[in-house]
């Protein structure tokens, strides 16, 4: 997507709609964001390295930590069949309320991004619960919060910030629908 991106940039009128490109630019930048940077780099690193470095076998809720790994790529679907339903949904990864809610946008398409990105936002949440619990309970006992990786010090941080903003988040797209 970045590459036909890139293509639009260099030479004048290479799609000839321009609602393409809001549409690539939107699924270009949800796709990084929900289902590449927050799940891959929070998930993918964190459940490999955490319990390496507290000297753990796992994670503290293993079956937590899948559910989290399982709702994504439903939820993927989901985006991408939006986002090629009708008109697609070519809000911009901000999703503003002028273009996305429903006086201006009232394709199906809108309404299935929207449940797709409460989809990622739990499997999110699940992970960060997950994170942060197992930062405070399968380190072993003589290892104190202070004596922590730095690694495992910034997913901590990065899971409460994500509990704090994600559901802020949900509730701002669920008004979009109405």
């Amino acid at each position: 997507m970045s590459i036909i991106i890139r293509m639009e940039l260099s030479m004048t009128s290479f799609m000839k709609n321009e609602s393409i490109y809001n549409f690539i630019i939107t699924s270009h930048a949800l796709i990084m964001i929900f289902f590449f940077v927050m799940p891959m780099l929070m998930g993918g690193f964190g459940n490999w390295l955490m319990p390496i470095m507290m000297n753990s076998m796992d994670m503290s809720f293993p079956r937590m930590n899948n559910m989290s790994f399982w709702l994504l790529p439903p939820s993927l679907m989901l985006l991408i069949f939006g986002m090629m339903l009708g008109s697609g949904s070519g809000t911009g990864w901000t999703m503003y309320p002028p273009l996305s809610n429903s006086m201006f946008h009232s394709s199906m398409s809108m309404d299935l991004t929207i449940f797709s990105l409460h989809m990622a936002g739990t499997s999110s949440i699940l992970g960060s619960i997950n994170m942060i619990t197992s930062v405070m309970t399968i380190r072993s006992n003589f290892m104190h919060l202070n004596k922590i990786s730095l690694f495992s010090w910034s997913i901590m941080l990065t899971s409460i910030l994500l509990l704090m903003s994600l559901p802020v988040l949900a509730g701002a797209i669920t008004m979009l629908l109405f």
